[in-house]
């Protein structure tokens, strides 16, 4: 299942997701928190969906076709993340992957400022994993983040906030690879792929944490998980798919081509 918001253009949110679901052979179902009005260039207007249509849409899955792992995505206010985190409460589910999304690639913000530390309270000690990039892992270990030790040093702050394990992305960082630092608790491993040079990795973020849930949902442990989630997105990203005149998507289906 993902928890997450609907962009027009299908590089990221449940579009992504479900791509990736469905290229790496799980079912995908959805639960929609918003509505954004987005292409190549940017977001042009969001709508949140309303609570209690939240809620319904997560009861009516879970009823009858149930999770084998949850990724949660934009979750952009205070109310939907208190009505997610809650409903989530309800199962007995340990593969909940929290991908924290606050900016889209183009610059918009999709985190309203006072959700930030309801995210960190009530939703991240939730998390089997959590993704954040440098800037959302800044944000929500309150460290400053331009090295790779640094980079560490904030996994475990987050760590530190309920998550049983953390990858901070390192494609912010400078260097000839893209390094992320995955933190399982007690080790820390550098998970390491050639820096491309494009302009189409919309969607990155989400599509690594809907790679790690379908992992989960396929019975891998964790780490397994999380090194083809790495592998699946790099190849992704190779492929260079070129769509629209902004930030393209990934090409989720480059093995079918």
């Amino acid at each position: 299942m993902t928890i997450a918001g609907s962009d027009s253009g299908a590089g990221a949110g449940i579009q992504a997701d479900l791509k990736t679901f469905a290229a790496l052979g799980v079912y995908g179902t959805t639960v929609l928190t918003t509505i954004t009005a987005q292409n190549t260039q940017g977001v042009t207007s969001i709508h949140e969906v309303p609570s209690k249509v939240i809620r319904d849409q997560f009861d009516a899955v879970i009823s009858d076709i149930g999770a084998d792992a949850v990724k949660t995505g934009m979750l952009s206010s205070v109310e939907i993340i208190e009505t997610i985190a809650d409903s989530l409460k309800s199962l007995s589910m340990t593969n909940i992957v929290i991908d924290p999304v606050m900016v889209a690639k183009g610059g918009s913000r999709l985190l309203h400022q006072d959700a930030v530390e309801v995210l960190r309270s009530k939703l991240l000690p939730l998390a089997r994993i959590t993704t954040p990039n440098i800037p959302e892992a800044e944000v929500l270990s309150g460290l400053k983040v331009r090295t790779l030790q640094e980079a560490k040093q904030a996994a475990t702050a987050i760590a530190e906030l309920g998550a049983k394990s953390v990858v901070v992305k390192g494609g912010h960082l400078v260097g000839e690879e893209a390094v992320d630092i995955y933190f399982d608790g007690v080790n820390f491993e550098e998970l390491c792929s050639p820096r491309v040079s494009t302009r189409n990795t919309h969607g990155t973020g989400c599509t690594f944490a809907s790679a790690i849930a379908a992992g989960l949902a396929l019975g891998y442990p964790i780490g397994e998980a999380v090194h083809r989630a790495k592998e699946y997105v790099t190849q992704a990203i190779l492929a260079n798919l070129n769509i629209g005149s902004g930030h393209g998507p990934l090409d989720h289906f480059y093995m079918m081509r």
